[in-house]
């Protein structure tokens, strides 16, 4: 019975001397695959078995893109307001500070310039980790800044959509920033200034519907999740069974709405060779 009974009572074991077992150190990919996380750190985040691309935030793509992730950040300090007084299962201002407690972030969106392939660079990244990327006013007004930054300085510019839309807690006013945005990549255009548009997983919702599709050059992850709403919206208001990879990058790049995919570790390259043939300049 010494095997289900304690023999020995009052053991006690120092906190510093208990043996907890590490948190993370394997990630198990939806297809099964069982990778050691930091395997899958140096792959980018990317599971070496299947490739399945893990969901990352503006400090994993900062990294990737900008060389030696040397980049300064713009309008960093910028945050929301809860100019509604909005509640729902929670005050707004609760939930704004209790997001940017966990994440570290101010907002949803993060945007930096710096040098890409050596060249400048200007990118807007959405953090899907803050309130799910949602839109609201302070990530309209810092993607306008942004570009406003890129029309300024004739800069190219990259942006980085991971979003479930608008910010419902910001009722009209997110709304507002489909049009803002909108109109700045007009004026971006105008300027004969790149820009390209990656879509991660997921890009849904009125950033699908304004920024996420304007690009000169709309790229996106493997498998990513690409669409208004989502798959069971449609399919609970069509009635209809949705067709096999419905909505994934795959699926969105055959009907026309995607230019290519591309997979993380090429992205740098890849961003900066659609930047040189728009620019009619050397590939670097």
């Amino acid at each position: 019975m010494a095997w289900f009974k304690r023999t020995e009572k009052g053991i006690q074991t120092a906190t510093e001397d208990k043996k907890d077992v590490p948190k993370g150190l394997w990630y198990k990919s939806p297809t099964g695959k069982i990778i050691d996380s930091e395997e899958l750190a140096r792959n980018l985040y990317v599971s070496p078995e299947d490739g399945f691309h893990v969901r990352i935030g503006s400090k994993e793509y900062f990294e990737i893109l900008f060389d030696d992730n040397e980049f300064k950040e713009l309008d960093k300090n910028m945050t929301s307001k809860d100019t509604l007084h909005f509640v729902d299962t929670k005050k707004y201002s609760d939930r704004l500070k209790d997001a940017q407690e966990k994440t570290k972030l101010k907002d949803a969106v993060r945007t930096a310039v710096g040098k890409s392939k050596g060249n400048d660079l200007v990118v807007c990244c959405m953090d899907f980790a803050f309130i799910g990327g949602s839109m609201g006013a302070v990530v309209g007004e810092k993607i306008a800044r942004g570009i406003d930054h890129s029309i300024k300085n004739k800069i190219p510019f990259v942006m980085i959509s991971k979003s479930g839309g608008a910010r419902m807690m910001e009722a009209a006013y997110s709304l507002m920033q489909l049009a803002k945005t909108s109109a700045k990549l007009a004026q971006l255009a105008d300027a004969k200034i790149p820009y390209i548009s990656l879509c991660t997983d997921p890009t849904t919702g009125g950033t699908t519907a304004s920024y996420a599709m304007l690009g000169d050059i709309n790229i996106s992850e493997p498998g990513a999740l690409i669409g208004f709403a989502g798959p069971r919206v449609v399919k609970d208001t069509t009635g209809k069974d949705l067709p096999e990879g419905f909505q994934t990058a795959e699926f969105v790049l055959e009907h026309g709405f995607l230019d290519f995919i591309t997979p993380r570790k090429e992205l740098k390259n890849k961003i900066n060779l659609f930047i040189d043939l728009i620019l009619d300049q050397p590939i670097r």
